[in-house]
């Protein structure tokens, strides 16, 4: 292919050609709107900035290819004959392109949040260096202001939430026996706009006057006086979120519209179920935390009152508009997870989810209310003091579906044939730790104490045992049950045992003690603190170090492994769901052709039970059985 091909079609060239192109585009507009409506100083670096910020990703998006169909479309040229030439992986480069296979799809999603995963944990790792002992050690207050903001939205932004999206995107059309989603040219759009967006979180770090450091709340008015670096924020969530609703969107029709024969609602994994709730969240919630971005952006571009008190703004607007998402967002990252606890528990345990019905309403009557306890984030500020009874009351009430989850994991464990693999202790783990979040989270919806810890480090060990003792280790116990049908590769099994003890021993050893010096009263988002909190920090310090490195065990276990690990079974857990049904990693196209689904996907310990079956080999079986 001749140079001027490559950068003709759609690729990393194109791509490299149109980013400054997109700055250019920026400059030219901005510069051009401000001289017909005579502004000066003609040149404005925040503005142009704020202009680029858009178009820059927009040309990048066009360059690497996400359009070029829609485009030649629009255009009304004649219909193009799809030669799927740009779907499915044959070498590893064509996980670096646009792509339509939704496997290849979930792949680029995991690789890509873990990347920024690894980056917040770095972060959070210099945050511990610098509060190991008290006084001044590393960093300037303004520069762990913004490490502590940048942490918590690269990852909640850019990895809990679209790695679930990830490892559904890999299974859940293969688990309804679907060829591919829905609309797959949106779904590689979804991925494409999620790395620009953490790129342009982590690039506020080289903005005048630093990176964006409002917490990842982003509280108004202080996030529409602050540097430019705020703008990296507010602009880069818009396109995560609108990743999220494509995606969202993209499972509701996969699920409504292309499931397998036979396969009712209540034949549906629980995995699926699980993704199909999500979604509804997100279609219905992530427009609110675009709209309060959206005011921000107007209040720090376009000189608009929507926060300024003194014009006739309302402060405590942007905190009712951010946590109406933010509150679901947090069931946004918990429901897949409950999911994928689901599958492998019944999996590894060999026996059916207690409880299956239960499970499926459970997940309906967290969506409905999650809507109702936002304003348990505000009980400190200022807004109706009667407003705060009721939502405490919703609060704990929320509390009743996930305890049934709760109820039904361990009425599945009870009795069953425990395999003690990895996934299994993650799962186990999680168990446990989302447990005790959930406890603290009780604890918190009562309105004394929830005044008395505000702000406090008891917070920050809440979130953390409902995120990452919760998300993460479901994460992990999904990326280990799924490795071999992703890959055709099995892990280390010691390898990934020593992770998870590792990972739950240093774990706790982190958050737990944030407890007690959040009860004491140490105050969170601050590089400096009492003395009589040392002891404690130090201990949480070095244990927070020992956690981050066993998470290096995880990712040379994944790399090794994919490419020397021993070869996979098409259904190495002897499970019942379809996606176990074909070869490990499965056919571009999923399926030779479509299964019939004839059972529950949980029938563990049924005689002759099947989830689903497929003609062909039901032609094979039906001779042997007449002989």
């Amino acid at each position: 292919m001749t140079l001027a091909a490559k950068f003709k079609g759609p690729g990393w060239y194109r791509a490299a050609l149109s980013i400054p192109l997109g700055i250019l585009f920026g400059l030219g507009l901005t510069v051009g709107v401000r001289a017909l409506y005579g502004y000066d100083p003609l040149f404005d670096g925040d503005a142009i900035t704020t202009v680029a910020l858009i178009s820059t990703p927009l040309a990048f998006l066009v360059g690497i290819g996400c359009f070029d169909y829609w485009f030649y479309w629009a255009a009304g040229k004649p219909t193009r004959e799809e030669d799927h030439s740009s779907h499915g992986a044959h070498t590893w480069k064509d996980y670096f392109k646009v792509n339509t296979d939704h496997k290849v799809i979930g792949i680029q999603y995991i690789c890509t949040t873990f990347v920024f995963f690894v980056l917040g944990g770095l972060m959070a790792m210099v945050m511990r260096a610098e509060l190991a002992a008290p006084g001044s050690q590393i960093v300037d207050p303004n520069t762990f202001n913004g490490l502590f903001s940048v942490h918590a939205s690269l990852m909640i932004f850019l990895f809990i939430i679209p790695v679930f999206a990830g490892i559904a995107n890999y299974v859940l059309p293969l688990m309804i026996g679907a060829p591919d989603m829905a609309f797959p040219r949106l779904n590689a759009l979804s991925f494409w706009m999620l790395p620009t967006a953490g790129i342009m979180m982590v690039a506020s770090f080289f903005a005048p006057g630093g990176s964006f450091a409002t917490g990842w709340t982003a509280y108004a008015p202080l996030s529409t006086e602050t540097p430019l670096g705020q703008t990296f924020f507010t602009i880069g969530v818009q396109f995560a979120g609108a990743s999220s609703i494509a995606t969202a969107l993209n499972f509701l029709v996969t699920i409504i519209t292309m499931r397998a024969p036979g396969m009712t609602f209540w034949r549906m994994p629980l995995l699926v179920w699980a993704n199909f709730t999500t979604s509804l969240l997100v279609v219905i919630a992530t427009p609110f935390i675009a709209g309060s971005q959206f005011f921000v952006l107007f209040d720090r571009a376009l000189g608009t009152d929507f926060f300024n008190a003194a014009a006739g703004g309302d402060v405590l607007m942007y905190q009712h508009v951010f946590w109406f998402y933010s509150h679901p967002a947090v069931y946004i990252m918990m429901l897949p997870g409950f999911g994928i606890i689901s599958e492998v528990i019944s999996t590894h345990a060999r026996k059916p989810v207690f409880g299956y019905r239960m499970m499926a309403f459970s997940l309906m009557a967290i969506v409905v209310l999650g809507f109702t306890v936002w304003a348990h984030h505000m009980f400190v500020s200022g807004m109706f003091s009667w407003l705060r009874v009721p939502m405490m009351i919703t609060t704990m009430l929320i509390a009743v579906p996930t305890g049934i989850k709760i109820f039904s994991w361990i009425a599945t464990l009870w009795k069953g044939v425990i395999h003690m693999t990895t996934p299994m202790l993650f799962a186990l783990g999680f168990i446990t730790m989302f447990t005790l979040g959930g406890i603290s989270g009780i604890v918190l919806a009562v309105i004394p104490v929830d005044i008395y810890v505000s702000d406090t480090y008891f917070v920050v060990a809440h979130i953390h045992y409902v995120l990452f003792g919760g998300s993460v280790f479901t994460i992990f116990a999904g990326i280990y049950h799924w490795f071999p049908k992703m890959t055709g590769r099995m892990y280390d099994e010691t390898l990934g045992r020593i992770h998870f003890w590792l990972s739950f021993i240093f774990f706790n050893l982190t958050f737990g003690p944030m407890h007690l010096v959040g009860v004491d009263g140490m105050p969170r988002r601050v590089a400096d603190y009492a003395e009589e909190f040392a002891t404690l920090n130090a201990l949480i310090s070095v244990s927070s170090f020992i956690f981050g490195m066993s998470f290096f065990i995880f990712l040379y276990n994944m790399i090794s492994s994919w490419r020397h690990g021993p070869k996979a079974a098409a259904n190495p857990w002897r499970a019942h769901t379809i996606e176990w049904q074909v070869s490990s990693p499965p056919p571009i196209f999923n399926f030779d052709e479509i299964p019939t689904v004839v059972g529950g996907p949980y029938e563990y310990g049924v005689p002759g039970a099947q989830h689903a079956i497929f003609k062909a080999t039901e032609e094979k079986r039906e001779p042997v059985a007449a002989e």
